[in-house]
């Protein structure tokens, strides 16, 4: 009788923190979670000394027009975070996807009925994973870069710090407005298309043309845009207004998921 005076006003699972612990649950006990964020921090590894190394060479060998300078070594993690991104938001995407692949989400949509709560809780586990994630894999970048880049590199505790916290934020947040895609479109290759297309391709065709015209003021709005700015400083407005950008894009992406999960069934 308790279970469906619950069912009848929204609390199955325990409300939000029933469902939160439901997913968190949920999320560890799959093998993809593991070879996900396993998989990121070699790519990280492979990464930092590729562009570590790409720094080097540019600056010691006969081509003065491509020398780099000594060059932040934390920063070069930041930089190999473009591509190592798309691992964890894989994993990101599965939280919601994987369950309509196999059916699952009905149960968990039976067992947190309010669409918002739950996917909400579901966008809370994925930043409680992703934030530490992001922070880890730019100390992971960080330790390969620095031997690699010897005199050319620079670290600074503050800056380092500074560095890692913003991956941190940047990923939690970037990996929070995927799950608001994998919520729209439902399909894993879809929403991993749409993530590498949106984050990486866009922002790339957009941003090489004229600085003042129009497609290069859109690049750098889009939340990848933004979130690079707010992890360098080195953008057309300051680190905080980057912030605020991809927050409101990923506050909009899942508003979106959650109106499209209201409007259509499981």
């Amino acid at each position: 009788m308790g279970s469906g005076v619950g069912a009848r006003h929204g609390v199955a699972g325990g409300g939000l923190r029933g469902a939160v612990a439901a997913e968190w649950t949920k999320l560890w006990s799959v093998r993809s979670t593991w070879w996900g964020l396993a998989s990121a921090v070699a790519l990280m590894a492979v990464m930092s000394f590729t562009l570590a190394t790409s720094t080097v060479s540019n600056n010691t060998n006969a081509v003065r027009g491509d020398d780099m300078g000594v060059v932040s070594v934390s920063g070069v993690a930041v930089g190999a975070l473009d591509m190592v991104q798309f691992v964890v938001l894989a994993m990101a995407i599965l939280v919601v996807t994987g369950e309509y692949a196999t059916g699952s989400i009905r149960a968990t949509l039976q067992w947190v009925p309010p669409r918002g709560r739950m996917l909400g809780s579901k966008a809370v586990v994925v930043a409680a994973v992703t934030f530490p994630a992001g922070v880890v894999l730019n100390v992971v970048g960080t330790v390969v870069a620095g031997p690699v880049l010897g005199r050319w590199g620079r670290l600074a505790a503050a800056g380092f710090a500074a560095d890692a916290l913003q991956s941190g934020v940047y990923l939690a947040l970037v990996s929070v407005l995927i799950v608001g895609v994998g919520a729209m479109v439902r399909s894993t290759a879809v929403a991993l298309t749409t993530a590498f297309l949106f984050l990486l391709v866009a922002p790339m065709l957009l941003g090489s043309g004229d600085e003042s015209g129009v497609p290069r003021r859109v690049s750098d709005v889009l939340p990848s845009s933004a979130g690079r700015y707010f992890m360098s400083g080195d953008g057309p407005y300051p680190e905080v207004a980057g912030l605020g950008i991809l927050v409101a894009w990923t506050v909009a992406v899942l508003c979106g998921g959650v109106l499209v999960l209201r409007r259509r069934d499981a």
